[in-house]
């Protein structure tokens, strides 16, 4: 089964900003549209964004439109998440996950999806 690794959380004031990445070791993903998700105590797990395997079709969440930008380098095999105007709650795990259902704002994972790494913390706060 296919693990993606997240990186690039951290501590972060409000409106300050982030870049998440999201790889795979040994396997391309080229022809995989790759969701993020996210993850706060307490809450259902999110999704957020995703992109399309070849980068044309973007989706976001309501809450994070205009502030997060998704992207993809398919000659690096890495999905990108650019986070800015960061709020406090944002503050979450963020994961990110292969062939995701998109439809306008609403970012689902795949049925029956179960290959969730360990995610990335991002914490915003003063």
């Amino acid at each position: 089964q296919v693990q993606l690794v997240e990186s690039g959380g951290g501590l972060v004031q409000p409106g300050g900003s982030l870049t998440l990445s999201c790889t795979a070791s040994e396997f391309a993903l080229n022809q995989h549209a790759i969701g993020w998700f996210r993850q706060s105590p307490g809450n259902w797990r999110e999704g957020i964004s995703c992109i399309s395997d070849t980068g044309r079709n973007r989706h976001y969440e309501g809450s994070v439109e205009g502030r997060f930008t998704i992207s993809r380098d398919n000659s690096r095999n890495i999905v990108y998440l650019q986070m800015n105007n960061l709020k406090p709650e944002d503050t979450a795990v963020y994961y990110c996950a292969m062939d995701p259902v998109c439809m306008g704002r609403r970012i689902d994972p795949r049925p029956g999806y179960s290959n969730w790494g360990q995610g990335t913390q991002v914490t915003v706060s003063s």
